[in-house]
């Protein structure tokens, strides 16, 4: 079994040769992208690193860390690979946790597996509550878009995942900016492949992030959006029609005619209508009822639905 690491770089000078030479032996091959760093990271490697098992590649223009990723495990693929683990030149990530975060997928319980810093309370003392928020925030956007109820810190960048996966994955499609690790586990979810939490605690330096909070703020909630939409459109309508296929349609209508109807009402009475009979009260909640009713019956059956049998370890069987 063949172990990657993928390492993008930019503006990780500081941080990079420390984290090379604390990744252990049970790695292959080291991919550091230079993703067109100013202070020419990649070039900092390939004049003093001395470890034989780094390939250095670089990009002519920034792509971004997804980017810097997807190039890095196009290359593994190509060097035949089985597993790949992605982990930041900053400093953040301890290499000495990647056999925890390889594990599910060496046992055939996974096939993608990443970091969690939100397992612990004792491991949210260490981090800034504003991140704390923002990440609870992202963790329900992500949870509602890709369909993983059972995790959380989705942005975390810690992560592995089997080469039978990522070989079938569209990769090209895959968002290549801040938004990459969230548009992975969508991507993911769409192939019905097993994802798992590994308890990671968070480790936090003197590294400065490149995230510009004012155009995340906004870009992260429309990109969830539309990946849910199009998850619920192909699990429940285009790949297999079920009951939650109806609960969900159904559901929001009735709140809608429910909602419409008792303003119309509530306008009528403020008009000077009169006070409104119990037939239009009950005309107006009973639909609100049953819809949200129904719309909780949908959740509930989506929670439930989440990938439980790795796809690699199922493939293999099969053939």
């Amino acid at each position: 079994m063949q172990i990657g690491v993928v390492i993008p770089s930019y503006k990780v000078t500081r941080h990079i040769l420390d984290v090379i030479k604390s990744i252990g032996p049970e790695v292959t091959k080291i991919y550091v992208v230079d993703d067109a760093c100013p202070d020419g990271s990649g070039d900092l490697v390939l004049k003093q690193n001395k470890d034989k098992r780094v390939v250095v590649l670089k990009h002519e223009k920034n792509q971004g860390v997804g980017g810097a990723v997807l190039t890095g495990y196009a290359k593994a693929l190509e060097d035949g690979i089985d597993v790949v683990v992605k982990i930041d030149g900053d400093g953040q990530m301890n290499p000495a946790l990647l056999p925890q975060i390889i594990a599910p997928i060496l046992s055939g319980k996974a096939d993608y597996a990443k970091g969690n810093r939100f397992d612990t309370l004792e491991s949210l003392e260490q981090m800034p509550k504003i991140r704390i928020f923002g990440n609870a925030v992202l963790s329900l956007m992500s949870k509602m878009s890709s369909g993983y109820w059972n995790i959380t810190d989705p942005t975390n960048g810690y992560t592995a995942i089997h080469r039978g996966i990522l070989s079938q994955l569209p990769l090209a499609k895959v968002n290549r900016r801040f938004f990459f690790e969230s548009d992975m586990l969508y991507r993911l979810a769409v192939m019905r492949a097993v994802v798992w939490d590994v308890p990671i605690a968070a480790t936090y330096g003197d590294e400065k992030s490149n995230l510009k909070i004012g155009k995340v703020i906004w870009e992260f909630p429309r990109r969830h959006f539309a990946n849910y939409l199009k998850r619920i459109f192909y699990q429940y309508y285009l790949r297999e029609l079920n009951i939650a296929s109806f609960e969900l349609p159904l559901g929001f209508l009735m709140v809608m005619f429910g909602a419409i109807t008792g303003f119309v009402r509530l306008a009528q009475s403020t008009a000077g209508a009169g006070a409104a009979s119990a037939g239009t009260v009950m005309l107006s909640a009973v639909p609100l009822i049953l819809g949200f009713q129904l719309i909780l019956a949908f959740l509930s059956y989506d929670i439930s639905s989440t990938p439980k049998r790795a796809r690699h370890g199922f493939e293999l069987e099969r053939d």
